[in-house]
């Protein structure tokens, strides 16, 4: 943090936005999202087919917290680009973000995310509201419309816990900036139509947390199982979903090997239940 006397002579250095504070000073430093002039973009060129997109995001809450997962497969056209993409992420101690849509872009969006959130608590010396937080990465999805109108939209899901109302709160985001809570599940993505389905058969009030991270690991599956742009588990390369949880404890990811136990015994009972039919 600089000192009071520095501060002072730069204008903007107290600015909470660090974003805000780059885009008068150092522009050149900001990712395409967050740059202030979309000049020249009249939305008739279509770049989606030129990079990676991410795919599906779940979300779920339980008692006393909320889960958010995500596949690992990155995809260009009918090309699998990546299948070790990861695509959910820590946004500080009590919130996480997913992203779906255009790779690249989410990914710049998801790290400039957590250095606003980060500088706002330096700046501060208080963390943003779980309110404050979504409504700043609203206004960074709408900074992106630009490029959104070109084909590189990014679709973010943000989750969190929220320590005034002890509940785990989650809220979704279209390309234009709009922001929306969710209740009780969510997903976003190509697969989110299918994800969406399992979860409304699979989610329950009652849920903990060893239950949510069956339920969110069986909603990528089914989406995977209908969705080509979706990745599975894959038992032959060892790759599981990206699971995180977060509660008053703050943000825990769940280990590969919690997941891999957990992916192998829906894949038994999926293979006995097509043996029985």
């Amino acid at each position: 943090m600089l000192p009071d006397d520095a501060a002072s002579a730069i204008p903007g250095a107290a600015a909470t936005s660090f974003a805000d504070y780059l885009g008068v000073h150092h522009p050149s430093l900001l990712p395409p999202l967050a740059t202030r002039d979309p000049a020249g973009a009249d939305g008739t060129f279509d770049a989606g087919h030129l990079a990676p997109h991410a795919t599906t995001i779940v979300s779920l809450t339980f008692p006393g917290g909320v889960l958010m997962a995500g596949d690992r497969r990155a995809t260009l056209g009918n090309v699998i680009a990546s299948r070790h993409i990861e695509k959910v992420f820590p946004a500080d101690h009590y919130s996480v973000l997913g992203i779906a849509g255009s790779a690249g872009i989410g990914l710049d969006l998801a790290r400039l995310f957590q250095v606003e959130l980060e500088h706002y608590e330096k700046i501060e010396a208080t963390m943003m509201s779980l309110d404050g937080k979504a409504n700043r990465l609203a206004a960074m999805v709408r900074q992106n419309l630009s490029l959104a109108l070109q084909g590189l939209a990014v679709v973010p899901l943000y989750a969190g816990f929220d320590a005034e109302r002890h509940v785990g709160r989650l809220f979704s985001f279209d390309a234009t900036g709009g922001r929306y809570e969710e209740h009780e599940h969510h997903s976003v993505g190509s697969g989110s139509v299918f994800a969406r389905g399992a979860l409304k058969k699979l989610w329950n009030p009652r849920l903990d947390e060893a239950s949510a991270v069956r339920v969110g690991v069986e909603a990528l599956y089914d989406a995977a199982d209908d969705d080509s742009a979706t990745g599975g588990p894959d038992v032959v390369r060892g790759l599981w979903p990206v699971v995180y949880v977060v509660d008053a404890a703050g943000t825990r990811r769940i280990p590969d090997r919690e997941l891999e136990a957990v992916a192998r015994a829906l894949l038994d009972a999926r293979s006995a239940a097509g043996r029985e039919a």
